[in-house]
């Protein structure tokens, strides 16, 4: 598929089904509970309703999910990424590790590999025209208003309202079940909330004009190109010291190890009964200044100076039942047991990184830069770009961010503001008149 046979404008509906094998287990079976719910239970067929729409995919991610897999990365590139997949270090010790094998904020159009760079950073790439995924060349895409996803959950908001509306009328006061209304308020709420916030993410992406960094200037641009490298260099990240788990030309990156602790512990009843979860030890972060390069030219970003940063999944995981070293077990051991009663059963390090190389979607501030860092780069100040950085702070309006993945990438995965406004305020406006009705 070619992304010059898509439509980026969805218009009012679109049907989406799963386009990942994982998802598509999930989905069919959401829709056998849906089956089995209209028949047995109504609670079943809600959380069907539930199921279907979180595993169904925004009006757009499938089309583009076809052009990436049609237009694969250069070599040079490839060359340069982790081994993809599951692999396993030592059955023994139950080591396993994990790189996904695809990923949403990776290119969707074929990117310019190293080979093809020019050793100056700032200059333009080949003839100096933006990259193939710029939204100068691609447009900003728009979601459908309403999608399967919209369709599930609407359909979920109703049956919930008319359960709880019918909790009110059957349950007498002061039994359990009375408080339904007030925890259908209070999902709404959360919901809303969370909605409110994607939908002012949203609408900064779609309604800010992308600019070229051959042009920008001093000011708060929407800027979206390629990770290179500038005369700081690459980071190569050693997670949690060990030599085994690295991860070479990063900018900017996360890490965090955790272990899953099991509790045993006995009710308010006296049954007993057993927990787990992971609880994060350690983590570190950090990045050094890199080149965003958008084929018109590079310029200059700091990402430790950036507040909301998103770099997609996780790059990598490593799993292991038992610690590094048995010194690190028996300590972490004693330690769990000392402050939570329980057993560590699981060692998890996870790692999150922008590389060299892979897309950036930035909105953030441009500032001129101090002429010393400009004199030790001997650059003459010949080209607007070099005289300029891009930093985080915030603007009136403006939400600094840095993201992996490009616009269209982003905003692919997205969904309508109706999806992710209008449907859990209706949760909450139905939330609220059964708790008015319950007064």
């Amino acid at each position: 598929m070619n992304i010059n046979d898509l439509d980026l404008d969805r218009g009012f509906f679109q049907f989406t089904l799963p386009y990942r094998w994982q998802y598509w287990i999930v989905w069919v079976l959401g829709m056998l509970m849906i089956l089995v719910g209209v028949v047995v239970n109504p609670v079943i067929c809600l959380f069907g309703l539930l199921v279907v729409g979180m595993s169904s995919p925004g009006s757009l991610e499938a089309d583009l999910h076809k052009v990436r897999k049609s237009a694969p990365q250069p070599e040079d590139l490839e060359k340069e990424a982790l081994e993809k997949g599951f692999s396993i270090d030592s059955w023994w010790m139950g080591r396993t590790s994990y790189t996904p094998t695809a990923d949403p904020s990776d290119w969707i159009l074929t990117a310019p590999g190293p080979t093809t760079w020019n050793e100056n950073q700032y200059l333009p790439h080949g003839d100096g025209t933006p990259l193939p995924e710029h939204p100068v060349k691609v447009g900003t895409p728009r979601p459908a208003t309403i999608s399967t996803y919209g369709i599930m959950m609407l359909l979920f908001v109703i049956g919930s309202c008319i359960g709880a509306g019918y909790i009110v009328n059957e349950t007498p006061s002061g039994e359990d079940l009375f408080y339904i209304p007030y925890i259908v308020l209070g999902v709404g709420l959360i919901w809303a909330l969370l909605g409110y916030f994607q939908y002012k993410m949203q609408r900064q992406m779609a309604d800010t004009p992308t600019s070229l960094v051959r042009s920008v200037a001093v000011g708060n641009p929407e800027l979206v190109g390629q990770v290179r490298p500038s005369k700081s260099g690459v980071l190569r990240v050693v997670v949690d010291g060990h030599p085994n788990r690295v991860i070479p030309n990063c900018v900017h990156f996360h890490w965090s190890y955790e272990v899953k602790i099991r509790e045993h512990y006995t009710d308010s009843e006296g049954n007993s009964k057993t927990r787990e979860y992971w609880k994060t030890i350690r983590e570190d972060g950090g990045g050094v200044p890199f080149i965003l390069n958008d084929g018109t030219g590079g310029i200059v970003v700091k990402p430790t100076t950036f507040k909301r940063t998103d770099m997609g999944q996780y790059l990598k995981r490593w799993e292991s039942n038992h610690g590094d070293s048995l010194k690190k077990e028996l300590g972490m051991e004693f330690a769990a047991r000392l402050f939570t009663g329980g057993n560590v059963v699981k060692h998890r390090w996870t790692v999150y990184a922008l590389r060299i190389g892979n897309p950036v979607y930035i909105l953030g501030t441009t500032r001129s830069r101090p002429q010393e860092e400009i004199q030790s780069e001997g650059l003459d100040g010949t080209l607007q770009n070099t005289l300029l950085e891009v930093v985080g702070e915030d603007a009136p309006g403006i939400k600094a961010t840095l993201q992996r993945g490009t616009e269209l990438a982003n905003m692919g995965r997205m969904r309508s503001s109706f999806e992710v406004m209008i449907i859990p305020l209706c949760l909450t406006l139905g939330g609220l008149v059964i708790t008015l009705m319950n007064l």
